[in-house]
């Protein structure tokens, strides 16, 4: 059987050493591959090149399409840029997935059987890193949700759930106050889960999800998430499980996919013999999963869990009573490939089946007739700083265009004007709502353009527009509270 080709990068902090110990194990354990190492990272940054890699690696990556990269220092200020955001985005990586399992009795947790996966969408949300400053005290970051993008993190989600013999799907969101963003998430997941109905589907609200997986992890089974919520809270699951030094992740795209650990690079304790390799190594046994070596990953991970229970651990898993033989990054991987061919007696042993790799998605994505769109109105934000709402609005009333009026004056998105109230505490950041004269009744972009410049021409600093738009007769954007 042909070696499969993969990209290697050992990181910075702790990387070089778990990556040295991963390789070792894997190779060990009979992996078919051959290995292109790229650098990445702090010494890429600092040589000024702020994305924290060469174009020559993309090269790498984008001909093995396989990348097992250990992490990684960002430094902090100068316009750096997240690597792992880069190439998540560059690669069109967005399906993170990232098994949250509990080892007890050898591994200190509150929650025995714990065996969540958390599959997280990997480009969109916050993560987009759209961000601007729009006034002296105001900055935005905008959260882009799009339904491309969560047909296929939730049928990625239901799939792996299939695949996996998994039972239950469940999603989080916070629809109750992102009701357009995180609610056509949660439209979608609803759309989706009605084509698998021999699976149980449930959704949280995140913030009562997000305490229930602290509280009774073992009720969850597979969760899909946005980024943003996913991030958080997977890193969470694996804490509660045990440690995040224990957990692996993959992030898979129709074209290539990534396998790294889910902690950072931990430079404080770099170079010492120190870090647990575990979370990079069992990263490494998704993505012998991807390229079809099922049979290396089976002994690379049964080999893994028969040394944790014979009680051989690194320093930050390392319990009195419990463990046996506290060692170091190297002696470690050492262990580890001594018990390659054996099953743990107590843990459950993992078997794993034969498949292809499944590309994020799962399927087509749906082809959609274009709504019908029309053009309602245009919230104008101004940078304002002289007076209160009244005032403003009483400059506003020099403003006079035919068929556009002026509905409500907000204020980071509290209404202000009309009938505001004088309690409400007013930024330097004002949204101006400007509406057909008729109630539904339709603007043109001419309009528009007409308004902006009678605003400019009263000396007001107009900062950002955004068109106020119905979909096939329903108007989908925000109501301002109080509005």
């Amino acid at each position: 059987m042909a070696n499969v080709p993969i990209t290697v990068a050992r990181g910075d902090g702790i990387g070089p050493e778990i990556m040295a110990a991963t390789l070792h194990i894997i190779k060990e354990a009979g992996a078919r591959i051959d290995i292109e190492e790229i650098e990445i990272g702090e010494k890429v940054y600092l040589r000024g090149i702020s994305a924290g890699i060469e174009p020559s690696s993309w090269e790498s990556l984008r001909r093995t399409k396989v990348f097992l990269k250990a992490p990684i220092t960002t430094p902090q200020g100068g316009g750096f840029k997240s690597l792992n955001v880069t190439t998540r985005k560059s690669l069109g990586l967005y399906a993170n997935v990232r098994p949250c399992v509990a080892y007890h009795p050898y591994v200190d947790t509150k929650h025995p059987g714990m065996n969540v996966v958390i599959v997280r969408e990997n480009e969109e949300d916050l993560y987009a890193g759209i961000e601007h400053q729009q006034t002296d005290q105001v900055v935005q970051s905008l959260k882009i949700i799009s339904r491309p993008g969560s047909e296929k993190i939730v049928r990625y989600a239901f799939e792996y759930a299939v695949r996996n013999n998994r039972k239950k799907v469940t999603c989080f969101t916070k629809d109750n106050i992102m009701k357009l963003s995180d609610g056509l998430f949660h439209k979608v997941f609803n759309e989706i889960g009605s084509e698998y109905p021999d699976m149980e589907k449930e959704h949280w609200i995140v913030d009562i999800g997000a305490a229930k997986l602290a509280d009774t992890p073992c009720v969850f089974d597979v969760i899909v998430m946005p980024n943003l919520y996913g991030d958080i809270l997977s890193d969470v699951a694996a804490q509660i499980a045990g440690s995040v030094g224990l957990a692996g992740s993959a992030n898979i795209g129709s074209a290539a996919a990534m396998f790294e650990a889910i902690h950072g690079s931990a430079p404080r304790r770099a170079g010492q013999n120190l870090a647990n390799p575990s979370g990079l190594l069992l990263g490494s046994v998704m993505m012998l999963l991807h390229i079809d070596q099922t049979d290396v990953a089976e002994r690379v991970h049964n080999a893994w869990l028969r040394t944790l229970e014979e009680g051989i651990h690194t320093y930050d898993v390392f319990q009195e009573g419990v463990s046996k033989t506290k060692v170091g990054t190297k002696e470690f991987a050492v262990a580890v490939v001594a018990r390659m061919g054996q099953k743990p007696e107590k843990l459950k042993p993992v078997t794993y089946r034969s498949a292809p790799p499944q590309a994020a998605g799962g399927g087509a994505l749906k082809t959609r007739a274009a709504a019908k769109k029309d053009l309602l109105g245009v919230d104008v934000s101004l940078h304002w700083t002289k007076g209160t709402p009244d005032d403003l609005a009483g400059i506003l009333s020099k403003v006079v265009v035919s068929g556009v009026k002026l509905h409500i004056i907000s204020n980071r998105g509290v209404k202000v004007w009309p009938g505001g109230m004088a309690e409400t505490f007013c930024s330097d950041h004002w949204t101006c709502r400007y509406t057909g004269v008729e109630n539904g009744a339709t603007v043109n972009h001419g309009q528009i353009v007409e308004l902006l410049g009678k605003i400019a021409g009263l000396g007001l600093d107009f900062i950002k527009t955004e068109n106020l738009c119905a979909f096939d007769g329903v108007k989908c954007y925000s109501l301002e509270l109080g509005e």
